[in-house]
């Protein structure tokens, strides 16, 4: 196994769409592939907003053990692109506030499925991930691998997207989706991008200050 540090973790973060496999009511025990938006949460672990009317939802009702595939590769080229297919169990979460500002953050569109009262939230909990960034560059992992930090927490990110939102160096068509010890996640005239930050952050200051220099790095990037 040869992957470079981090890389799983920012993969999760990287990509604004995965696909669901769950195991089909109808006919029994095949899997049942979906593609669907999803947010990572502080944790890193993939949080779907889906319908209760939806088969994968009544699926995952039935037996909750899934798998979930992530794939980034910005040239189209998947083969050599970065993919990791995720393997547990997905558990259905109250719409409380860190969930939802968390998630519409990222998809801010979704607003309107939430208003509808039919879409709940899901979260994974993962169990093990296979990982391959191309030749030679792939393996299993198991979920403690992931990330040994403690995740930033609900109130010392929304201070973190406020410092960003209000510094006065911010281009005006990038946005602060999430941020997390490792990196933060942007969203740049429309187009998802993980900036990623040197070394980990591991208190306020230090993600003060890599947010800072994620604002400089981006500072000149030409509107679009």
């Amino acid at each position: 196994m040869n992957i470079p540090a981090h890389a799983p973790l920012h993969l999760l973060h990287q990509s604004a769409i995965g696909t669901l496999a769950t195991h089909a009511r109808q006919p029994q025990g095949y899997p049942y592939p979906t593609v669907l938006p999803f947010a990572p949460d502080v944790r890193h672990r993939p949080t779907i907003l889906i319908s209760r009317l939806a088969e994968h939802t009544r699926n995952l009702h039935t037996d909750p053990r899934a798998g979930f595939l992530i794939v980034h590769a910005p040239d189209g080229d998947v083969l050599n692109g970065q993919r990791i297919t995720l393997v547990g169990a997905f558990e259905h979460v109250e719409p409380e506030p860190p969930v939802i500002h968390r998630y519409l953050r990222y998809h801010p569109d979704a607003e309107r499925y939430l208003v509808l009262g039919d879409f709940s939230f899901w979260v994974m909990s993962i169990e093990r991930m296979r990982y391959i960034g191309g030749f030679g560059a792939m393996g299993w992992l198991m979920a403690n691998e992931l990330d040994p930090l403690e995740p930033v927490a609900f109130d010392e990110e929304s201070a973190l997207i406020e410092f960003f939102e209000r510094h006065p160096r911010r281009p005006a068509n990038v946005r602060l989706l999430g941020v997390d010890r490792y990196g933060a996640d942007l969203d740049i005239a429309g187009a998802r991008h993980r900036s990623i930050f040197e070394t980990p952050a591991t208190d306020a200051e230090s993600l003060h200050a890599s947010l800072a220099d994620c604002i400089e790095t981006h500072h000149d990037v030409p509107l679009k």
